[in-house]
């Protein structure tokens, strides 16, 4: 494997979250159009994301103890996600979801992994924070689709993604790219049961498969690939801090895309998370 540079994977986990960004829209267009539940979705979108890094990469599927693992916290996380939604609305699932990550990952990095934690990137997760409540905290407030089992569901999903990116942090530095399709395969197995039950078979016309072909390849295969790769060469928390950036392009998306509108204090969240973001990715140039 070549060997990634801290510059580089800021790149490349800056590229990964502004993916990111796009995939709940895929995800909730795929709810209306397709007529799909979250764990349908979730379950193509792993199932398509591995054939697409099969097909770039040409390698076998290996499944160890490691994989197993990772598989079933990329399940948890990405079905509680889309199950937060359904029960608390975007806005908060997004809010409680990407602020508890970073500081799930933080913990455990910190305990689990032994890296420290330093001024610059307390000082970052505490920006990037402000930054996130800023942006959606206003629509949070207004949302009326609120619960306590959104609100757990958010807080589950948090906790998955952030035990996976210690998890690859740890072991996934000899083969990312193997990392990523045995994770889809594993999470896609321990989702099937449950979407055969829930519906599995979308409704097939140009807009849901064209929507299932993009959540597959570009905030799925694409994205995922360089997050792994991303965690080869820097720090979980660092990772973790630097996709909150996935926010301010979901919202810019919502912006240009469906017409939304951003008060002066969302946009001042965006410019928050955009210079906590910038400050580690400079900073991981030196490492």
């Amino acid at each position: 494997m070549t060997h990634v540079s801290a510059r580089r994977g800021a790149l490349y986990v800056s590229v990964a979250a502004t993916a990111w960004g796009t995939g709940g829209a895929a995800g909730s267009l795929l709810f209306e159009s397709g007529g799909l539940g979250a764990v349908g979705v979730s379950l193509w979108r792993y199932l398509l994301g591995a054939a697409f890094l099969l097909l770039l990469t040409r390698r076998p599927v290996v499944v160890d103890g490691r994989i197993l693992l990772i598989g079933a916290g990329m399940a948890v996380y990405q079905t509680a996600y889309f199950a937060a939604i359904a029960h608390s609305g975007v806005a908060i699932a997004t809010v409680v979801t990407m602020g508890a990550t970073p500081v799930f990952t933080a913990l455990g990095s910190r305990f689990l992994l032994r890296e420290p934690l330093g001024r610059v990137a307390l000082t970052a997760l505490a920006t990037a924070l402000i930054g996130l409540v800023l942006l959606t905290g206003e629509t949070a407030l207004q949302a009326r689709t609120s619960s306590i089992a959104g609100i757990g569901l958010a807080l589950l999903s948090a906790a998955g993604y952030a035990g996976v990116t210690i998890l690859s942090r740890r072991h996934g530095g000899d083969d990312p790219q193997g990392v990523a399709i045995g994770g889809f395969v594993v999470g896609a197995a321990c989702l099937a049961p449950f979407a055969l039950v829930e519906g599995v078979v979308p409704n097939v016309s140009l807009s849901s498969v064209a929507l299932l072909v993009y959540l597959g390849a570009v905030p799925t295969a694409l994205a995922y690939g360089l997050f792994f790769r991303a965690l080869t060469a820097l720090r979980a928390t660092t990772v973790s801090i630097i996709t909150l950036g996935e926010a301010v392009g979901a919202a810019v998306l919502g912006v240009v895309l469906f017409g939304e509108r951003l008060t002066p204090l969302a946009w001042s969240g965006c410019v928050l998370l955009l210079a906590a973001v910038t400050v580690l990715a400079v900073r991981a140039e030196s490492g």
